[in-house]
């Protein structure tokens, strides 16, 4: 059978702009077919209904909710109306974990992916022009790539499609409840010790980006000094980036890079020898 995901992206995190494209890096998986429907870059509630409607329409056998701060308004209407449509919901957000309202989603029907390092930006009109927000994505995208986190992402949701293709359906699914630690994303990622210290640094890096970056766009007013706040959160992402690079260098070195390829019927195969099948 084919597997139909639905993956409404609402707004913009890191994680929503490779969520499908992790799930057939090659665009032949003959067991499965996406349907993005995103919001653009806001969140606001006409934008949202467009999303679930174009959604619902389509039917997916579940859908990804991928949104920041998963515990706003919209995000929470969005994955209630599609739960109501009796289509399974797993979200994928920002780590919020310090709202109180956070823990209702983790106690409730609803999957949930939460990236610690998927950092807000920092988005002050003084410092964020299109290509310092590009310049940033960049980098967050290589930290969640190299340390391991998509692919934990990854590997995830591929659970949830293999369930599907099993026959289940539904309120029957076993949707994943992970909360992306340093610890979740690195395991298994790195034979090398140093690369692994590396990514593990990298990781930490990432998460702590989101704080500063609420401090300089939320908490701090004047602007002579929320600039080099939200400058310095950037740079920290830069760092977290450049050390993800030196970790997979070191794992080229030893020929130890793990690639896990999905083949034509959704079986993920791996190798670590860059010439070599994978299996």
């Amino acid at each position: 059978m084919v597997v139909k995901v639905g993956i409404a992206k609402l707004g913009n995190i890191a994680s929503g702009v490779m969520a499908e494209l992790l799930l057939d890096e090659r665009a032949d998986r003959e067991d499965m077919q996406t349907f993005m429907a995103t919001s653009g870059t806001k969140l606001q509630p006409e934008d949202i209904d467009r999303v679930v409607t174009n959604m619902k329409a389509w039917g997916p056998d579940f859908c990804i909710v991928v949104s920041p701060n998963g515990v706003l308004p919209g995000p929470t209407g969005a994955r209630e109306q599609l739960a109501a449509a009796g289509i399974p919901v797993v979200v994928i957000t920002d780590d919020v974990t310090t709202k109180k309202e956070w823990a209702d989603l983790k106690e409730s029907k609803f999957g949930y992916i939460i990236m610690k390092a998927d950092s807000m930006i920092g988005a002050r009109r003084e410092f964020l022009d299109p290509i310092e927000m590009a310049d940033y994505n960049g980098n967050l995208v290589k930290v969640l790539s190299i340390t391991g986190a998509f692919r934990k992402l990854q590997l995830e949701l591929d659970k949830v499609i293999d369930q599907v293709k099993a026959g289940k359906k539904g309120a029957d699914l076993e949707l994943p409840k992970v909360v992306m630690t340093p610890e979740k994303a690195i395991e298994g990622e790195f034979s090398n010790p140093y690369a692994l210290a590396k990514a593990r640094a990298a990781y930490e890096i990432a998460s702590a980006v989101a704080m500063v970056n609420v401090k300089g766009c939320f908490m701090t007013k004047e602007w002579e000094k929320y600039i080099p706040i939200v400058a310095s959160a950037h740079e920290m992402m830069r760092q977290a980036a450049i050390l993800c690079d030196e970790a997979r260098e070191l794992e080229k070195a030893c020929d130890g890079v793990v690639r896990k390829p999905h083949k034509k019927d959704g079986v993920i195969v791996a190798k670590t020898k860059l010439i070599s099948k994978p299996e």
